[in-house]
């Protein structure tokens, strides 16, 4: 594809006004192709996954960074044009993955002991810089992946962010090798992290509404699937929190054995109810959070996922239709990772 002129246009979504999605927070308009800068590549939309961010972008939950912003940070498309100033790392038509992660200062003492995911100058596609509900989007060079071969771009684009999360979620639990893990929620993240956990030797036991979501969970290998706030049959070594209710955080807690740590994988999650300290902590139960992921997540997992092949379940929506597929991601009626196609 020829590199876009100062005239091109696209089709994209903007949020208009950010509210419930019954609300129609989104409205979809005709845009100027974005120019990339020096560092940055333009990249032509093939796919973008369809996140639970982006509600949360839609609906107000995360304060409004950008004004009209454009959401969707799970993009799987090609290189149109290199910036001058991009490296040689890609080159017109190539694939290229955009994730959440797009900036970071790469001085201050947290970027200096690698824990760039702290940055307090971080930036995020689909927050504070346009993503890819669109037919073009930008990303700085030094922020774009390479993509593993074997799969399509449907199938890659969820692990640019479901995957990714997934991936440090699991790291930040502390699952001991062999262990129990417990996952709250299974929609896009979790029934991915949940096929790196079984492939590492874990034993899975998944808590999640609704009976499509337990139904794949126990087509992909768990060992049990219940209701969200029902107990698992066994103790659990670590749990990892996906549904953004807060609530969820005390049948967690109860759940781990001793010495177990429960990660909350989510950006936005509901107030929780006041803890138990016996019921709830004691016995050296933990409790830790996940912030974004660093560029080092991000490759070990793409690494992970290239050499493991991820049965990736991707709902497929047209790009026109992307409202629609967050409107069925709000009410529950997605099970695995919905896909905008462009």
């Amino acid at each position: 594809m020829a590199p876009a002129t100062d005239t091109a246009t696209m089709r994209a979504w903007r949020v208009r006004r950010p509210g419930p999605v019954r609300t129609a927070p989104l409205e979809q308009v005709t845009a100027a192709v974005p120019r990339p800068e020096p560092s940055e590549l333009l990249v032509a939309v093939r796919a973008c996954g369809v996140c639970r961010t982006d509600l949360h972008v839609a609906e107000g939950d995360l304060p409004v960074h950008r004004v009209g912003v454009t959401p969707g940070h799970e993009v799987v498309g090609e290189v149109v044009e290199v910036g001058s100033d991009a490296g040689a790392d890609f080159a017109p038509g190539d694939r290229v993955g955009i994730a959440w992660l797009r900036h970071t200062c790469g001085v201050c003492q947290y970027c200096r002991r690698g824990a760039e995911n702290l940055c307090p100058q971080s930036r995020y596609t689909g927050w504070d810089a346009d993503g890819g509900y669109a037919e073009f989007a930008t990303v700085p060079a030094a922020f774009a992946h390479h993509l593993p071969s074997g799969y399509s771009d449907s199938e890659l684009a969820p692990l640019l962010c479901a995957g990714i999360i997934g991936y440090r979620s699991l790291l930040r639990a502390e699952l001991p090798p062999g262990g129990r893990l417990g996952l709250y929620g299974f929609g896009g993240s979790a029934h991915i992290t949940a096929q790196v956990a079984l492939a590492q030797g874990a034993e899975v036991h998944v808590m999640t509404r609704g009976a499509d979501a337990q139904r794949l969970a126990l087509k992909l290998g768990a060992a049990s699937a219940q209701g969200a706030a029902d107990p698992p049959p066994v103790r659990l070594d670590a749990a990892i929190l996906f549904a953004p209710i807060g609530e969820l955080v005390l049948p967690a807690l109860e759940a781990l054995d001793r010495g177990g740590t429960l990660a909350i994988a989510g950006i936005h999650l509901s107030d929780i109810p006041p803890l138990n300290y016996q019921r709830h902590l004691f016995f050296e139960r933990q409790v830790r959070s996940v912030t974004s992921n660093t560029r080092a997540d991000a490759r070990a997992f793409l690494d992970f996922a290239g050499e493991h092949h991820i049965e990736v379940t991707t709902p497929e929506y047209p790009l026109d239709r992307a409202d629609e597929a967050l409107t069925d991601l709000s009410e529950g009626r997605i099970a695995g990772a919905a896909v905008l196609l462009v």
